[in-house]
């Protein structure tokens, strides 16, 4: 799972409202099997990394302030911002790897990735207060040729990392619909190693005062090669070590939304039903990796699906440009996004191309499954209704398991109270699981939440990570 909200315990239930077997829907029934204490580690779990990250960039910054106070403030606080702006570059490149052991921490990777891009974010106003607040040591230190190399190499990568992170930063222009081509933006992400190889050779050799304590370069130093190593890690390493080649074996089209099966050549990739993969099709000239979920449960010959909508200049390429038998590499599979980890009834809404997760969720579910789960998938016309034959198979195998396809066309906007109405339980006793669009999340949970309905917990997997 990625992003949960809690409920308090008790708020916002209605009383007396009974469940599909007629008993009153009470939290407390044998049906509930989870544990209670089962969400709330996940959320401290999935606090654990953005709070490290944020609690070692601060420690490194306050080490840089003591160390350096005895040359006066202004030289302290230049080196602790600058050291906190290494450190923040450092873990931005470290994220980017996409490390499986930290995903826990961060709730999934799409969390991660905005941690990552914060982490930029924070390492740029960093870097403009060393620049504005430059330490002067040159009483202080015996300047040498490879220092002063050292010093004029960091101006100009603190230059062009400016002009790089900018370009991250602003993807999407603010206040204007321009967007920066894709193939710029990423450009932009691939060539920050090598400025940031710049700025820890900067830290390697710059002068500065005999004396001082090691501890912070050390530090500064180790975190420096980890930055640069999670780079030629991503950029080199990982591209031959994680991607799988597949076949593409199908193509179908509904709507603006294309559908491509993709057949294992060699080792079959294994998934858990709502995981994403990366797909590049360097054949088709889609070289760029992009992220899509895995619309369907995890098949014995390993072959695999993905819903694909027509929503950039990639996705749009994409039904003209791919052919079947091409040749497709997936990395993954990423993703926490498990209605395994939630309660014994839940509710599953999906706006458009968001259904995926919850396709591959329900056509994992048995006869066996105890869990009452309502799915309710809003699309602007009925042909963007993806997935229909593996909804009406999901409700026939298991009858705890129902579904509503709301055409805002025909039918006009989802609201909270229509949705309360649909649904076979209190929604105030249900876990609501989200993917699509967060103008429709928040309108809904913002409604359901005046009408004393909110859920008990809800849990979202971000619909872009940029």
């Amino acid at each position: 799972m990625t992003d949960i909200v809690d409920r308090p315990e008790g708020a916002g239930r209605a009383p007396g409202r009974r469940s599909a077997n007629g008993r009153p829907a009470n939290r407390g029934s044998a049906n509930w099997a989870p544990a209670n204490w089962a969400p709330a580690a996940d959320s401290i779990l999935n606090s654990t990394g953005p709070f490290g990250v944020m609690l070692t960039c601060m420690l490194v910054g306050m080490l840089g302030l003591v160390t350096y106070a005895p040359y006066g403030f202004d030289a302290a606080f230049g080196i602790a911002v600058g050291a906190a702006a290494v450190v923040a570059m450092s873990l931005t490149l470290i994220l980017a790897a996409r490390p499986r052991l930290l995903e826990p921490l961060f709730g999934g990777l799409d969390k991660m990735y905005r941690v990552h891009k914060w982490l930029g974010i924070s390492a740029l106003i960093l870097m403009i207060l060393h620049d504005q607040v430059e330490p002067d040591f040159e009483r202080s230190v015996r300047e040498t040729g490879l220092g002063e190399l050292a010093s004029e190499a960091g101006e100009i990568a603190f230059n062009a990392l400016l002009a790089l992170i900018a370009i991250s930063w602003f993807r999407r222009l603010p206040l204007i619909r321009l967007e920066i081509p894709y193939q710029l933006w990423r450009f932009s992400h691939r060539f920050m190693g090598v400025l940031f190889a710049i700025i820890v050779f900067h830290q390697f050799f710059v002068d500065l005062p005999a004396g001082v304590d090691p501890t912070l370069g050390l530090l500064l130093n180790g975190f420096g090669l980890a930055g640069v190593a999670a780079w030629v890690h991503t950029e080199f390493v990982a591209p031959r070590l994680r991607r799988r080649e597949f076949t593409v074996s199908g193509i179908s089209r509904q709507g603006d939304t294309t559908t491509v099966t993709l057949c294992p050549v060699g080792r079959a990739m294994r998934w858990r039903p709502g995981q994403f993969a990366f797909v590049r099709a360097p054949e088709a000239g889609l070289s760029e990796p992009h992220p899509f979920t895995i619309a369907g449960a995890p098949r014995a010959d390993g072959t695999l699906s993905l819903s694909i909508r027509a929503l950039g200049g990639w996705t749009r390429r994409l039904p003209d440009a791919l052919r079947e038998g091409m040749s497709v590499q997936l990395e993954g599979p990423y993703g926490r996004f498990d209605f395994r980890k939630g309660g014994a009834r839940q509710i599953w809404l999906a706006g458009g191309i968001g259904i995926t997760p919850f396709l591959a969720w329900a056509e994992s579910l048995t006869e066996a499954e105890r869990r009452a789960i309502h799915l309710v998938h809003c699309v602007r016309t009925p042909e963007e209704a993806i997935g229909s034959e593996i909804l009406k198979a999901a409700a026939g195998r298991n009858p705890r398991f129902s579904y509503q396809v709301v055409v805002t066309a025909r039918d006009g906007r989802l609201t909270a109270e229509r949705l309360i109405g649909s649904t076979p339980f209190t929604v105030s006793d249900a876990d609501l699981w989200f993917c699509g669009p967060t103008g429709l999340k928040d309108g809904i949970l913002k409604r359901l939440k005046a009408l004393g309905q909110a859920p008990r917990r809800v849990r979202f997997e971000h619909f872009e990570f940029a």
